[in-house]
């Protein structure tokens, strides 16, 4: 590994100024998880990281906004999340994800920000995320956006972030009355091990039928996708059994999986087909049984 440069600034407006728009061996770090990794295999080697470690304020910790959803700082960890009694009682499927999300010694140590900045179509946050109408917020070196997660990732590894740019913090909405949601996870080895298909589906009731829908997955392509095939079956139905399926074969069709070493495109058609239909099924059952 050769040398480079580290530095430590005290605000994101400083760390920002450190970062070089034309220069890609010069990175943010906040957790490293990814990070050390590709220096390690020398994927990449820095001439200087910016190491975010010192910054404070809302690039840290969970709060309520004024709208009733949730704000979560960039650097906080995923563990933090995790174990937030806030994100438990609003959104208890991001916590349910984050259970399998990986060890708990990555969780400890990665932040919200590097998962989403990262660009990994096997993440497991981003299709839950999607489907809540997430956002985050983001400083550059001339002004700041609100970019929608949907928005965030455009390709294998490639996200809309200019290099000199930094992820702040994320905002989850508040969820409407009737809303359901589920994510599934089905990875081909170890349960906290990559994801070989991650779908999330998200959608809400009105007089028992389906309102509005979102189905997003992820792993299986080269970038998490909402499946509207899938979403336009659904909207205006009622959630039975053949509908759901009826979806799931909609998003099996719609998709183009990559074939890896966890399966084959058509292994891994078929496991989304399977997926959507269980993650629509077990998001009505889930809901009834706390309803009770």
């Amino acid at each position: 590994m050769r040398a480079f440069e580290l530095v430590e600034p005290t605000t994101i407006e400083e760390a920002v100024s450190l970062l070089d728009g034309d220069d890609t061996s010069v990175r943010a770090i906040a957790g490293g998880t990814a990070l050390m990794l590709m220096m390690k295999a020398r994927l990449f080697q820095p001439t200087r990281l910016v190491s975010l470690r010192r910054l404070g304020g809302t690039m840290r910790g969970i709060r309520w906004d004024e709208n009733g959803g949730l704000r979560i700082g960039a650097l906080t960890s995923l563990a933090e999340v995790e174990y937030s009694p806030l994100v438990a009682n609003a959104f208890p499927v991001i916590s349910s994800t984050l259970r399998r999300l990986s060890n708990v010694r990555v969780r400890n140590v990665a932040t919200v920000g590097g998962h989403l900045a990262h660009g990994d179509p096997h993440m497991d946050l981003p299709p839950v995320l999607m489907t809540l109408g997430a956002r985050i917020r983001t400083i550059n070196p001339r002004d700041q956006q609100w970019i929608e997660i949907g928005d965030l990732f455009t390709g294998y590894y490639q996200t809309a972030l200019a290099r000199n740019e930094l992820i702040a913090e994320l905002d989850v909405p508040a969820q409407p009355a009737g809303a359901h949601s589920r994510y599934e996870k089905f990875t081909a080895r170890s349960a906290d091990d990559w994801p070989t298909v991650g779908v999330a589906v998200w959608y809400r009731l009105e007089s028992d039928t389906i309102a509005e829908a979102r189905v997003a997955i992820s792993a299986v392509t080269e970038r998490p996708i909402r499946a509207s095939s899938a979403e336009a079956v659904l909207t205006n139905s009622s959630p039975t059994p053949q509908v759901f399926s009826k979806a799931a074969d909609a998003a099996a069709e719609e998709i183009q999986p990559l074939a890896d070493i966890r399966g084959s495109a058509s292994y891994k058609r078929e496991m989304v087909r399977v997926h959507v239909r269980r993650a629509l099924e077990r998001a009505l059952h889930l809901r009834s049984h706390e309803a009770r």
